[in-house]
């Protein structure tokens, strides 16, 4: 979560909040538009994973990893929903029930 946004905080600096000038530097560099790309496919899913994830488990809160991940990145997203799943486990030594 720091490691991407130390990486685009000093742009963000020195150009504010332009969103036609971030849209220009990424069509202009194919690696740029590369990896927003990967980023945008990898939010897209892991996003989708939460719903489904979410509702099979009947979770609540899934607004929770999926602002997260929309605010900051899957760097974030990921990481707090897992969290919340494990959270969401019964506590301590119960076996699961097994017909015998």
């Amino acid at each position: 979560m720091v490691l991407p946004w130390g990486a685009f905080a000093p742009w963000l600096v020195q150009h504010g909040i332009d969103l036609g000038l971030l849209w220009q530097t990424v069509r202009d560099s194919p690696v740029a538009a590369f990896a927003w790309l990967d980023v945008i496919v990898s939010a897209l899913v892991l996003i989708a994973f939460i719903v489904v994830e979410g509702r099979r488990r009947q979770m609540r809160r899934l607004y929770l990893p999926v602002l997260a991940t929309c605010g900051v990145g899957v760097s974030l997203g990921l990481p707090l929903f897992l969290w919340m799943c494990e959270c969401q486990k019964p506590h301590g030594n119960a076996q699961p029930d097994v017909a015998r």
